[in-house]
């Protein structure tokens, strides 16, 4: 396909450009670690010849340790969490505001850390606040971000909550006390404006999306979480690109995408670059993996299922609509729901694309679907968060909520945590101010069966 309106001609194999701001780098990053001196941009030495990782579990994080947890639940982002069911009817525990901007984004979701005590919530004014999970303050953390905030869920590791902001730094916080551990200056990675991905963690090292503009653009990078040491990038992406990487170690592939439209996956973990495919839209939905399949949505109105071994189309659903949000992947069943612009969320069997059930929820859908043992949850436009029965489609509940509901929704131990955008008008229209009418919220759900 060619490539989208108003996107520079670009090789997706090879890298093409490099940033002024790169003969800085050395001198711009701050935190526990130190200054950025000697922080070279390195190759990340990772070699396949003695890697062979057993099968993952579910969709849990290799290896399958209980101090890890990340965005979807896990390195595939297959957001599957099958040892939660949803109860008949919910209602709402607690809420609190943490979201007062526009920007189209979807919001950061909440992440249970794996200590059951706290559940981290980063907000859109660049503050990142800690509850327990009867919705108590912790404590309260402010980033530099404070233009547009953050919308990336944190990673969790042993304690310690890693996340990028829209000032393009990147931030460790301790999860217990909330005492930043370091942050790694926007110079350090080329001068990025922004860090709008999910990191995903693996043996020390985060990996992480970041964006630029002038031109628009975007680098893979992976960061030694200990220090916030930028070890290797590859800058090969166009346009700024949101989705997070996704990590499938039994495969061997790392993939990500961008606004120029393309799909983009390396090997892993000596992160060589395998292929890309190019679709006719932009890419803004992370990119589940699941037994050597990607499902990718585009804004081009199509729902492909590629191969990952060699990034071949395997089959493509229609829906004439933009696709942004994230799909859920069911392992167990063989079924992949998606949601887009059509308003409708969809069971498509995972080996042909084949619809098994669609479902009109009221609204776009741009966040992330939730898979459970019983249930699918979605937020909507209509201003809901929907929960769906898994095997029909069937509406079981719905909660009315003050804005749009953009983050996933999160079961943890009999709770679910959601958060969502801020009830605004103006936002889009210069002969109008801006208006915050209700900020957006953070919920917790308990059941009420």
């Amino acid at each position: 396909m060619s490539n989208p309106p108003d996107e520079p001609p670009r090789d997706p194999r090879s890298p093409s450009r490099r940033r002024y701001l790169a003969g800085v780098a050395a001198a711009a990053a701050t935190g526990a670690a130190g200054c950025l001196d000697g922080w070279g941009h390195t190759t990340l030495d990772r070699s396949q010849a003695d890697f062979d990782p057993e099968p993952l579990p579910g969709d849990r994080t290799y290896p399958d340790d209980p101090g890890v947890t990340m965005f979807r639940r896990g390195l595939r982002r297959l957001g599957y969490y099958p040892d939660a069911t949803v109860p008949d009817a919910v209602t709402v525990n607690w809420q609190f505001p943490v979201n007062y901007i526009g920007h189209t984004a979807a919001k950061a979701s909440p992440r249970p850390a794996p200590d059951d005590e706290t559940i981290v919530i980063p907000g859109d004014t660049g503050i990142v606040h800690a509850v327990g999970p009867k919705g108590r303050h912790r404590w309260t953390q402010r980033t530099g971000a404070t233009s547009l905030g953050i919308h990336g869920t944190p990673a969790i590791v042993d304690g310690v909550a890693y996340i990028g902001g829209y000032d393009g730094d990147l931030y460790a916080f301790d999860v217990g006390t909330g005492e930043q551990v370091w942050r790694t200056s926007r110079f350090a990675f080329d001068g990025a404006i922004a860090i709008g991905s999910s990191p995903a963690y693996w043996d020390g090292v985060l990996y992480v999306v970041v964006e630029y503009n002038n031109p628009p653009a975007g680098t893979l990078w992976a960061v030694d979480a200990d220090t916030g040491r930028p070890l290797w990038s590859d800058d090969r992406l166009w346009g700024m690109p949101h989705p997070s990487v996704s990590i499938d170690p039994e495969y061997e592939r790392l993939i990500t995408a961008s606004n120029d439209g393309v799909c983009y996956c390396w090997e892993f973990p000596s992160l060589d670059f395998e292929w890309s495919f190019q679709t006719g839209a932009e890419i803004k939905g992370t990119i589940p993996q699941y037994e050597g399949r990607a499902f990718v949505g585009s804004w081009d109105g199509h729902f492909y299922c590629l191969d990952t071994d060699a990034g071949e189309e395997l089959w493509s659903f229609e829906t004439g609509q933009i696709i942004m949000s994230n799909p859920g992947v069911d392992p167990e069943t063989g079924i992949v729901y998606m949601g887009n612009d059509d308003e409708h969320v969809y069971a498509l069997d995972m080996e042909t694309g084949d619809v098994i059930w669609s479902r009109d929820v009221g609204g776009h859908v741009i966040g992330s679907l939730t898979v459970t043992a019983d249930a699918v949850l979605v937020g909507s436009y209509d201003r809901n968060l929907y929960a769906l029965e898994k095997d029909t489609g069937a509406v079981r509940w719905t909660v009315p909520n003050n804005g749009h509901v953009t983050s996933a929704a999160v079961p943890h131990d009999g709770r679910i945590y959601y958060a969502e955008r801020a009830d605004i008008t103006g936002y889009w229209n210069d002969d109008e101010p801006t208006t915050v009418r209700t900020p957006g919220h953070a919920y917790c759900l308990v059941d009420d069966s």
